[in-house]
């Protein structure tokens, strides 16, 4: 029963590296090896950040390519004929197959990394992307373009196999962190992606989709040289559930640990993502934000990501711990979204912004870092991938509710719905710290 772990998942350092099994990451070499846990780490952050690279590449460009399809063809015929067919819709479409591809396969690449191996699982999810932007490249039909989406997506559900591998690599104490900075290796991905994505396709029509193309073909020979497996499963270790198994048990049982931990990433990311999706339509019919401005308003928001992840996160775990911290950026989160409503001018919205990316920076590492503690080694990519099937869903349904209530319950409508969810992962976390191993005492520097 999954409740019932209480086990603190300790790799064993190196004896020939010299590093104390209390000290975590701490490193005393200048040039760590993929086999230690920093370097492993190190190699997979760059693997992530890449792969992220590729994918911010064709993601903004993907209206443009869509519009030369509509209007032609038996699937574009088909979706007109129930009234589907017009270029917002075919968008969302294609936004929305690749989501649900991504939630669909992640439970399925988790149980296979823990009976396999995360590297094959890891490998295998870039060769698909490799090929859906190939498709994407090539695509002379919405047909096709629509296939590639859903074959990256499938690909794309390795989320939380690269989750399941920090957590392998990584002792309990630093996961938290570990993991924060690993979605800063992937925010930086996010904001150098469009940009080449651009620059290449001055190239052609092709240029885009056969440049991602090659920078995954790079991503993956630099993982299979230099990304070294981090679940070694004893002989004889007992097989991870069903994926669907995991599913209806987070379902069944909402109030075990590891579900509750599921219910506030997932509750928490709707919260989240609804804001994203209508954040420049707020601020377009509040201060006449243009297309040409609402770019910087996300890159704030990215910036103070990816410096809160990189460089505020780890002070901030090792002096509350993953409880606290989740509560406090669950806070933050709820604040954020409720003061957008009341915002009057540049500076109350920079002040209520600031609280969303430090919020999110706080909340998801946490919980993720927390979940890695309460499950059985045996079926840590298993629910890794729960997790994100789970968060995959709000992200469909949250930006979906956003933008319904915005156009019909009213502006603000949408920023206290999320302020209201966040506020109820405040309730799902209570008490969690009674689940969660004490962390291991440090040793003096």
């Amino acid at each position: 029963m999954v409740s019932s772990t209480r086990r603190s998942y300790r790799l064993p350092a190196p004896a020939h590296r010299g590093i104390s099994r209390h000290e975590g990451l701490s490193f005393p070499h200048p040039a760590p090896s993929p086999e230690d846990p920093l370097g492993k780490l190190v190699v997979l952050m760059v693997t992530a950040f890449l792969d992220m690279v590729g994918l911010l590449m064709v993601l903004p460009l993907m209206p443009f390519y869509a519009q030369r399809f509509i209007g032609r063809g038996p699937l574009w015929h088909a979706l007109d004929s129930v009234g589907m067919g017009g270029k917002g819709t075919i968008i969302a479409l294609l936004v929305s197959c690749y989501s649900i591809a991504q939630l669909v396969s992640a439970p399925f690449w988790g149980r296979v990394s823990d009976r396999f191996g995360r590297r094959p699982a890891l490998l295998v999810g870039m060769f698909s992307s490799g090929l859906a932007y190939l498709g994407f490249a090539f695509a002379g039909s919405l047909e096709f373009l629509f296939l590639s989406r859903i074959i990256q997506g499938a690909g794309g559900g390795t989320t939380g196999v690269i989750q399941a591998y920090v957590a392998d690599s990584t002792e309990p104490h630093n996961r938290a962190k570990t993991l924060g900075w690993l979605s800063a290796a992937t925010n930086a991905g996010v904001a150098l992606g469009p940009v080449l994505g651009s620059a290449a396709s001055k190239l052609g029509h092709a240029g885009p989709g056969l440049l991602a193309a090659s920078l995954t073909a790079v991503t993956m020979t630099f993982a299979f040289l230099y990304l070294t497996e981090s679940n070694v499963r004893p002989r004889g270790a007992a097989a991870p559930r069903k994926a669907s198994v995991a599913v209806r048990r987070v379902l069944s049982h909402p109030m075990e640990p590891a579900s509750r931990l599921i219910w506030m990433y997932a509750v928490g990311m709707g919260a989240f993502q609804g804001m994203t999706a209508i954040l420049a339509l707020f601020l377009g019919a509040r201060f006449g934000v243009t297309e040409g401005e609402i770019g910087w308003v996300f890159t704030y928001i990215g910036v103070i990501s990816v410096v809160a992840r990189a460089l505020v996160l780890g002070p901030a775990v090792d002096r509350f711990r993953e409880p606290r911290l989740s509560r406090l950026g669950q806070t933050l989160l709820a604040c954020g979204l409720g003061a957008l409503p009341f915002t009057v001018n540049y500076v109350t919205l920079a002040m209520a912004v600031l609280l969303i990316p430090l919020g999110t920076a706080f909340t998801f590492p946490c919980v993720t870092g927390m979940l890695s503690q309460v499950i059985p080694d045996h079926e840590r990519g298993l629910y890794m991938g729960v997790q994100q099937t789970f968060g995959g869903v709000a992200r469909v349904v949250g930006p979906i509710w956003a933008g319904f209530a915005f156009d019909y319950l009213g502006q603000g409508v949408p920023f206290f719905t999320g302020a209201a969810l966040a506020a109820i992962t405040i309730l799902l976390g209570m008490g969690i710290e009674q689940h969660i191993p004490a962390h291991p005492p440090r040793r003096a520097a």
